[in-house]
Formats: structure tokens, sequence, C-alpha cells
């Protein structure tokens, strides 16, 4: 199965896709984790890409594209994967198409702007761990520190509200665009087989992810 999940960005979508690959054994793509592989090694690519995100900036859609198309070439993702961040503007949706990769599910994940403002511009990160707190949600008992190794936490360059607030921006303005893309492929195009589906993200982890495998237990895999 071959599955995009769209959303604002905090919207959960790392968590979900995470959470999907593993449960369906799929390859998760994720743009963001590629382009901060190639920002921490030094490359040419990851020198635009780091200048762009830390103004909220979207990577050039050229530069995106061949990085997605020559990792959904590989053989790891014949019976399918998850895209995470791929397609966010309707020349990258469409780009797809034109590469003959038909989707089978498009899951968009829907939360309020200013409850997303709260949501990430609270969290902080152990980074040796991966482990996450939050201000108000999740707060570490040391502020400051994580909660196991007393470590100093940190916060992602790109998680300050003002950040935030301009990535929504650019969302609104670029990305959403795709919702009307999909739906009148959804409906329009049976060629394709594509489930357009919208998921409410506030929640719990754990109710977002009940929604999103009932709905992946309805669609047939084509693959």
């Amino acid at each position: 199965m071959k599955i995009i999940v769209l959303g604002c960005p905090g919207a959960g979508k790392g968590t979900q896709t995470a959470f999907i690959a593993k449960k369906y054994n799929l390859p998760l793509i994720a743009t963001g984790d590629i382009l901060r592989v190639l920002i921490e090694a030094g490359s040419p690519i990851g020198h635009i890409a780091h200048d762009l995100m830390k103004t909220g900036e979207l990577v050039p859609d050229n530069l995106i594209i061949e990085l997605v198309k020559k990792r959904i070439a590989q053989h790891d993702c014949d019976n399918g994967f998850v895209l995470d961040g791929f397609p966010r503007t309707v020349p990258q949706a469409m780009a797809l198409l034109e590469a003959n990769i038909d989707i089978d599910c498009m899951i968009e994940i829907a939360v309020p702007d200013d409850y997303i403002v709260q949501r990430v511009s609270g969290r902080w990160i152990h980074q040796p761990s991966g482990r996450v707190y939050h201000e108000s949600h999740n707060p570490p008992k040391v502020p400051g520190r994580d909660d196991i190794t007393g470590e100093a936490l940190t916060q992602r360059f790109d998680d300050t509200k003002a950040i935030v607030s301009e990535r929504l921006k650019i969302y609104h303005d670029r990305t959403e665009p795709l919702i009307d893309f999909y739906h009148k492929l959804a409906d329009e195009d049976m060629a394709h087989h594509l489930n357009y589906i919208r998921v409410d993200g506030r929640g719990t982890v754990e109710e977002v992810q009940g929604k999103i495998i009932q709905i992946l237990s309805d669609i047939p895999n084509r693959n």
C-alpha cells in the first residue's frame, strides 16, 4: 500500500507515519529526516535546505522531487511505502503522477493553528535518546533536563513560535491546495483508486492511531 500523510507542521505526522510504517511493515520516507541527514553531512543540498528551514521556507520542488524519486526507486519500496512531508505542493503531487506512482490512500491529519502553535513551541527534546517533553502536557521533572540522564534538553531551531507561525502560513498558502487536488483526484479519476481521508488530529496519540487503523483496514491493498 502506498500512503501519503498530509498535515500542517506539528499535526503529528511524524508520530503517526512511524506507527503506520511499523504496523504495516512499510518503509517510511520522511523528507525532513532526509534533509536533516544532508544538513548534518554538510552537503550542498544540506546547506540550501538549512538556510531555508531556518526561516520556515520550503526547499525547492525540483530538489525534493529528485530526492524522493530516488528513494522510492529502491527495492524496499516495491510493495509500498509511507510518505511524510511529501508532497507539500501541487507540483510535487503532479511529479508523482508523471512518474506513474499511484497513491492508495491520502490521510489528512487536521489540527487548528492555535492548537499547533501551543503544541509545537512548548516541545523540548533529549537529543541522544529522542525522548520528547512538552512544557504543558509532558514537562520534565526538572525544567530543561532529561528525566533519565539529567542531561540538557534542546529545542529544534524550527520549533520556535515565530518559525512555527511562518511555517503554518506557508502551509496554508502552498500545501493546503493539495487538499483540493487530492479530493478532485479521488472523486473524478477512478483509475488511480485513491482514497482521501480526513482525521481529527486532536486527542491522544492512541485515539488518532485508532482512527487511522480503522480507515486503513477498509482499504484493499493493490500492490
